[in-house]
């Protein structure tokens, strides 16, 4: 499946468990040797500490690494859920937390994300910083803004996002030592008409076509510095647009996109441990 050209194998372990190991991760996410994908995720029974949730959603990047959100595969998982149950709502637990998302559309899905959280030891960073001013030491995060959607994010804003060397300086940010748990690295330019340009390079996975929760971040940072109103904000991604909206009433983060499916199989034994 794929939210706007991020794409994910999407594995249904509810009534087959999968021993599903780094190795096992990085072998399914081979664009050459395996399936291929952004993020490797997992349709588990939920958890006893996700009241509410019809399943739980387990999240590899590309590099095998577990990871704690991800926008774009829990709209998809969203989508799988509700078509399955028949209903216009679900609600999913995840690392980051409970999600609730909705149907917004034949193959629109809107995902409450949450709150989003701005202080240093949420991102988390290494040490007490100002995550509205942070500089990380490398151009053109010299001025940046950290938020974490779950999932930790840094964003830089630019005068043009098309003409920055992402494939250069993420790999350096991502692993800055700054952020201890890695980083997902964003770069936005705020448009005259008032949408965000943002491209992204994931923690674990490099550039991408598109990142769910760094669009939420890229929003909530550029609210927080006040370049667009606080309300709903289109962000354009390489893939396409997603619609971003952090709401007052509560501080929750409200993710709203397109979700596509591009094939279904089955994993060859061969593959498999």
């Amino acid at each position: 499946m794929h939210g706007l050209g991020n794409d994910f194998v999407v594995i249904d372990t509810r009534a087959r468990p999968l021993a599903l190991t780094t190795a096992l991760a990085l072998r399914i996410a081979d664009r050459r040797e395996g399936v291929g994908c952004d993020q490797l995720v997992t349709i588990e029974p939920p958890r006893p500490e996700d009241p509410g949730s019809v399943a739980f959603m387990g999240i590899r990047n590309a590099d095998g690494c577990v990871v704690e959100a991800c926008g774009n595969a829990t709209r998809c998982v969203a989508h799988l859920l509700m078509e399955e149950a028949g209903t216009d709502t679900v609600t999913i637990g995840t690392l980051a937390g409970v999600v609730v998302a909705n149907r917004a559309g034949a193959d629109e899905v809107r995902v409450d994300m949450g709150p989003a959280r701005i202080g240093w030891d949420q991102i988390p960073l290494a040490e007490a910083r100002d995550t509205l001013h942070l500089d990380v030491g490398i151009a053109p995060f010299t001025d940046a803004v950290a938020v974490s959607m779950g999932n930790p994010h840094v964003v830089a804003f630019v005068c043009d996002a098309e003409a920055q060397g992402l494939a250069v300086f993420g790999p350096s940010v991502e692993r800055h030592a700054l952020f201890p748990a890695r980083v997902n690295v964003e770069i936005v330019t705020v448009r005259e008409d008032g949408r965000l340009r943002m491209r992204v390079w994931e923690r674990g996975s490099g550039i991408t076509r598109a990142c769910g929760t760094g669009a939420c971040a890229a929003a909530v940072a550029a609210m927080r510095r006040e370049l667009v109103p606080r309300g709903p904000v289109t962000v354009l991604l390489d893939g396409g647009p997603l619609t971003i909206d952090w709401r007052v009433a509560d501080d929750h983060v409200l993710m709203t996109g397109p979700v596509a499916t591009a094939f279904t199989g089955v994993l060859d034994g061969g593959l498999l441990p």
